[in-house]
């Protein structure tokens, strides 16, 4: 199989590109911006949340190795999908649980990776299917932020780690060098 891409929206995507950036036959992920009508918005203005974009991740991956399903479930289990526009303390619709199906198979596949992981959780999952919608990737500085200057930042050093955690703890065999 070629590569695929998938685009999820859990919170902080300094937070989502961490955790999925460890996976194995994932080849890269890239932060940005998705679902608003804002073209070519900003962290600043994204932030303010009037954009309607979603900070969100863009995942390359092979399906050979890893396949959307499995991305769907490390998403489901790694964030909150019932906390409506919010993520703990990030609060707006840019911190929303949505996912961006890029074909009619992707969309069937994330309806039905809420289903099963709608008994994982008390509550219900507010997670929504968008789309289509235009991608923006973020600003440099924020590719590969826990990697570089995220683990000197005290927000992502409380936030990210126990995100880290439960990817260890339910996926450790798809985690890269894992072995």
């Amino acid at each position: 199989m070629p590569q695929e891409e998938a685009i999820f929206a859990g919170g902080c995507f300094w937070c989502t590109e961490a955790v999925f950036g460890q996976l194995n036959g994932v080849n890269s992920v890239v932060s940005g911006y998705i679902g608003g009508n804002t073209v070519n918005p900003t962290y600043k203005e994204v932030c303010g949340g009037n954009t309607g974009h979603a900070e969100a991740i863009r995942i390359a991956f092979d399906a050979n190795v890893i396949s959307y399903a499995d991305l769907l479930e490390i998403f489901f289990a790694t964030h909150d999908p019932t906390q409506l526009n919010r993520q703990g303390n990030d609060i707006g619709t840019q911190y929303r649980s949505a996912i961006f199906p890029l074909s009619d198979e992707q969309r069937e596949e994330a309806e039905a990776g809420i289903k099963r992981a709608a008994g994982d959780w008390p509550a219900p999952i507010v997670t929504t299917i968008e789309g289509p919608a235009t991608w923006y990737p973020a600003e440099d500085y924020h590719q590969e932020y826990w990697a570089g200057e995220g683990q000197r930042n005290s927000y992502c050093l409380a936030v990210i780690p126990p995100k880290l955690a439960k990817l260890r703890k339910g996926f450790a065999a798809r985690i890269a060098n894992s072995a």
